[in-house]
């Protein structure tokens, strides 16, 4: 059973801002991810980057600024920066495939013990297209994942392995959920942090993969 008290989405995003650092190019994904954008720590530089070519992406517009030709991959409206740069779709997925993305934040619909994700269709359903998550897993430096730890049915999302079908093979390096922070290492899935009044036990009972606990794990600050 789920404790009554978990990270919020704003939580899980200010937890993922702590992985950001100085001079990173990040691409954020749909969802949670996004939320990432609002945590960014003063003084740092980070440049967020969208698939559909805006490198320089502002915070979201009020109402009396929104401009509905300046969106990011995710359909929604945006503001640029100073030093905002405009370029094509191509461009964009060169830079993503050249590996000049620093890190990545994505969504997922499962994670498994050896890093593979599952995060862009549920066979049956209709589908607008894989966007750009096979890319961006394959090229970026760093895959950090922000997800719910489990279904609104309560099954376990991290699983042993994946039965969705996969967007990238042992890819993922960390998983940020409602209730952990959790490595993934080539030992398998490691927790690190704990979400503040969640116990150890809690969290190895709603993660149907096998989790590794290295003594004492901290709670998350956030």
């Amino acid at each position: 059973m789920l404790p009554s008290k978990t990270l919020s989405r704003e939580q899980i995003a200010q937890r993922i801002a702590q992985e950001l650092r100085d001079g990173y190019y990040v691409n954020l994904g749909i969802g949670i991810p996004t939320l990432v954008a609002n945590y960014i720590p003063k003084g740092m530089s980070v440049v967020l980057q969208s698939e559909n070519g805006l490198l320089g992406i502002g915070p979201y517009p009020h109402e009396a600024d929104v401009d509905s030709d300046l969106i990011n991959a995710g359909k929604e409206t945006v503001t640029t920066i100073p030093g905002s740069v405009f370029f094509s779709s191509a461009d964009s997925f060169a830079m993503i495939r050249g590996g000049h993305v620093d890190l990545t934040v994505l969504g997922a619909m499962e994670v498994d013990e050896s890093g593979s994700i599952a995060n862009w269709m549920i066979p049956g359903k209709v589908v607008k297209g894989m966007g750009g998550a096979m890319d961006l897993v394959a090229g970026a430096h760093n895959v950090i994942v922000a997800m719910q730890h489990v279904s609104k049915e309560g099954a376990s999302k991290i699983l042993p392995k994946c039965t969705l079908p996969l967007t990238g093979v042992g890819v993922v390096k960390k998983i940020v959920s409602e209730l952990a922070v959790i490595e993934v290492t080539p030992q398998g899935l490691v927790l690190r942090e704990r979400a503040p009044g969640v116990s150890v036990e809690q969290i190895l009972e709603a993660t149907a993969a096998k989790l590794q606990v290295p003594g004492e794990v901290p709670e998350m600050r956030l």
